[in-house]
């Protein structure tokens, strides 16, 4: 049996709600992307992620206006910082697609495809749109761990993976063995959770320390 597209179309009708706020958003910024934001993938190609990073749902100003994961908005600069300083990503961030940034051994996708109304996808939703997230875990011949930023993400990554959402409970700085790859959580890095202090840049930092070891066989 085929796999299922791992990519929603640009007129994807699935959830009616967020494919009539994005045709809203044609109209007032005809220039923006404004359609699913497909997964953002190293140029060596899909066999050599080892990670994934998976999010929550395109920023209205960020990815739904670049069409790439965590750009444009304030969470991108965190996330492609900490990328860049452990070798998952190189070159430079400048917050737009066409910018030098490349990323290495690593691809990042979100649990919900389309900009959702307040950035809060319902959970009909979400659970649509995992039909695209479950063959893009299952096109990554070589992945070994995938990183959740928040619990939404969490949560819609367990299932995509055949697990029990309360056998694998989202915390920072987890790590679960889940749908064999070792599944490591952090809380999202959004601009809201670093300035209300939920999450600093050591508790980032320490997350993808922890991934970096786990890759280089250092630690079991």
């Amino acid at each position: 049996m085929a796999m299922a597209s791992p990519e929603p179309g640009r007129d994807c009708p699935l959830c009616p709600r967020l494919h009539d706020f994005i045709a809203g958003w044609r109209l007032r910024e005809p220039a923006w992307h404004n359609a699913p934001v497909p997964a953002f993938l190293p140029p060596e190609g899909e066999d050599a992620v080892q990670l994934l990073i998976v999010g929550l749902a395109p920023g209205l100003r960020g990815a739904n206006r670049t069409g790439r994961p965590f750009t444009g908005d304030y969470a991108g600069d965190l996330l492609y910082s900490t990328l860049n300083r452990f070798g998952f990503a190189r070159g430079k961030f400048e917050a737009r697609p066409d910018d030098s940034l490349r990323l290495t051994g690593t691809a990042i996708v979100n649990a919900v495809r389309c900009v959702p109304p307040e950035n809060k996808p319902t959970g009909g939703e979400i659970a649509t749109c995992r039909q695209f997230l479950i063959p893009t875990i299952e096109r990554f011949a070589n992945l070994r761990a995938i990183l959740t930023l928040g619990t939404i993400a969490h949560q819609s990554t367990v299932r995509a993976l055949g697990g029990r959402v309360a056998a694998v409970p989202f915390k920072h700085g987890g790590r679960h063995e889940v749908g064999g790859v070792a599944l490591f959580s952090s809380y999202h890095c959004s601009r809201y959770n670093t300035n209300t202090g939920v999450l600093t840049e050591e508790m980032f930092v320490n997350v993808f320390s922890g991934i970096r070891t786990f890759l280089d066989g250092t630690q079991s």
